[in-house]
Order: C-alpha cells, then sequence, then structure tokens
C-alpha cells in the first residue's frame, strides 16, 4: 500500500497553523490594551502583505510563466473575497476579545467548525456521515465553553461568534480559489492586502491612533502581523489545496486549545470545569476527523454519489 504524503503533510501544516493561530489570541489580547480593533488589524495585515512580498515574487520567478488574463481574473477575486470575509472577521475577534478571555475567544473562533460543512451544504458540496457526527461533536464542545447557565451570551462573545460565521466563508473561499490559482503564496498575499484595505477606511472614521500606542502595541502587532499573518494564513492556503474544507476546519479548530493553553501560561486565564470539558470534546471531536473512514461507510458514500 503506497503512502500518499500528501495526506500526511496537509493534516500537519494545519496543525501546525492551529498552533500558530491559537499562540496569537494572547498576543491579540494583550495588543488589545494599546491599540484599537480596526488600527491592531490593518497593520496587522499591512505588515502580513509586506513580509510576502518577496516570497510572492520569488515564487513566480519559479514559476516561470505568467497568469494568462482569466487566471489573473480568477486570482484577483479570490484575493479580493477571501480578503474582505479575512478583514472583517478579524475586526469582530479583535472587538470581541476585549470582552472575553483568550481562551474563550479562540473556542468559540472555531465555532467555523460547525459552519463550514453547513454553508458548504447550501452550496452543494455534502460532507460524510463522519464529518457531521464531529461537526456535532464539536458544537456541543463549543456549547460548554460559550453559553452560560442562563442562556445568554456576553458581548464579547457575540462578537466572537459573528467572527466565526466570517471566518467560515474565509475557509470555504480558500478551499474554493486555491486549486484555481497557480500561484497560493500570490492569492495569500493579495488577501492580506485586501483585508488592510477593507478595514482601513473604518480606522480613518472610528478611530484616532498615537504614535505611543502603535509602539506599546508593536510586539503583539509584529507576532501576529509574521506569525498568525505571514507564516500561518499562507499554510492554510497551501494545505486547503488537498483538504477539504469541512475536515480542514476541524483540524484547525485546534487553535482553540492551543489558545485555552497559552492563556493559561502566558495570562494565568483559567477555565472552568464545565469549559474545560467543551475543550475535551472538540480536541475528541478533531481527532475523530482525521481517523480513517471504515470500509461500510466508504461504500454507502460511493452508493449516495451513484459512483
Amino acid at each position: 500500500m503506497k503512502l500518499n504524503k500528501t495526506k500526511i503533510i496537509s493534516p500537519l501544516l494545519l496543525l501546525i497553523t492551529a498552533l500558530i493561530w491559537g499562540s496569537a489570541f494572547v498576543a491579540q489580547s494583550v495588543g488589545s490594551r494599546s491599540l484599537d480593533p480596526w488600527t491592531f488589524v490593518f497593520t496587522r495585515y499591512v505588515l502580513s502583505a509586506l513580509v510576502l512580498i518577496p516570497v510572492s515574487v520569488f515564487s513566480e520567478k519559479k514559476a516561470g510563466k505568467e497568469e494568462n488574463p482569466e487566471e489573473k481574473k480568477t486570482l484577483l477575486k479570490g484575493a479580493l473575497l477571501c480578503g474582505a470575509f479575512l478583514g472583517l472577521a478579524s475586526i469582530a475577534q479583535q472587538a470581541g476579545i476585549r470582552y472575553t478571555t483568550a481562551g474563550k475567544a479562540g473556542f468559540i473562533t472555531t465555532l467555523y467548525v460547525v459552519l463550514v460543512p453547513l454553508i458548504s451544504l447550501f452550496l452543494g458540496r455534502k460532507a460524510e456521515r463522519k464529518t457531521w457526527i464531529c461537526t456535532l461533536l464539536g458544537l456541543s464542545g463549543l456549547y460548554l465553553i460559550s453559553v452560560k447557565e442562563n442562556f445568554t451570551v456576553g458581548m464579547g462573545d457575540a462578537l466572537v461568534i459573528l467572527c466565526a460565521l466570517l471566518f467560515s466563508f474565509q475557509i470555504i473561499c480558500v478551499g474554493y480559489y486555491s486549486v484555481r490559482v497557480r500561484n497560493v503564496i500570490k492569492l495569500s498575499n493579495l488577501q492580506f492586502m485586501a483585508a488592510a484595505l477593507i478595514v482601513l477606511p473604518g480606522l480613518l472614521i472610528f478611530e484616532r491612533p498615537s504614535i505611543t500606542d502603535i509602539c506599546e502595541g508593536a510586539p503583539s502587532v509584529l507576532y501576529v502581523g509574521l506569525f498568525s499573518g505571514a507564516i500561518g494564513y499562507t499554510l492554510q492556503v497551501v494545505a486547503q489545496k488537498n483538504t477539504d474544507p469541512a475536515v480542514a476546519s476541524l483540524i484547525m479548530s485546534m487553535e482553540s486549545v492551543f489558545a485555552a493553553i497559552t492563556g493559561w501560561i502566558v495570562l494565568g486565564q483559567s477555565l472552568s470545569p464545565r469549559e474545560t470539558a467543551g475543550c475535551g470534546i472538540l480536541f475528541l471531536a478533531v481527532i475523530l476527523s482525521e481517523l480513517p473512514v471504515s470500509l461500510p461507510e466508504r461504500k454507502h458514500s460511493r452508493n449516495k454519489d451513484g459512483n
């Protein structure tokens, strides 16, 4: 039986992405003390775009062939859509993280683990039975950590839930366009430029950042701009080229576990027993999503699709 390296490398890249994103919640939480949301998001994606420009140019030269007009149109359209969802999701997340802990924000953001297969279903893409089981497990875990005993959700939680919805569309867009463009590094780079442009009007209208504030928030911006942005989102684009969006969202939802761990280590933020149970359930859902599908289920899936 021949080993498929892609099936190992792609999930591994997504897991590394989750680790980077999870640790970034701490940097975002610290950065929110000195920088307002629009300023923070704009500066982080400008930095991400600047870092990726030489990498993008090198990858294009290595390919040795420029895109034709149709390919350029697809690339620009994909970058604009991915970037718009990314920028708006980041604003909702950065605003929400002011009113909740880094760990909780990380968990609630991974609500996309439920939303991605649901939205994909409406777009005509069916998920396997195993994916739905893992999705429901993930939903129950998210319920335990975000919904309070009296069935209310705080303002910070609500903003991060909105962020999860927007991130769901970003994940679907990345999955769609990453297989339709030749240079995924360029797609990632243009995505950051689009995200920065989409939030610039909000910065100019709502905020007046001072040099002092920018200097204070610089370490956090540098971390999320370089690691979460330039590295993390680029790994996402590369890995999703060979991964189903629903499965990718399950793996990337591990960012919530890493967010809780780094929030506890760096900021001293702890989770309640109820929230810890939710963490365990979500972790179980991710592990199950990566287990091989049994032969009877594979046959059932093929028969349903008429193959």
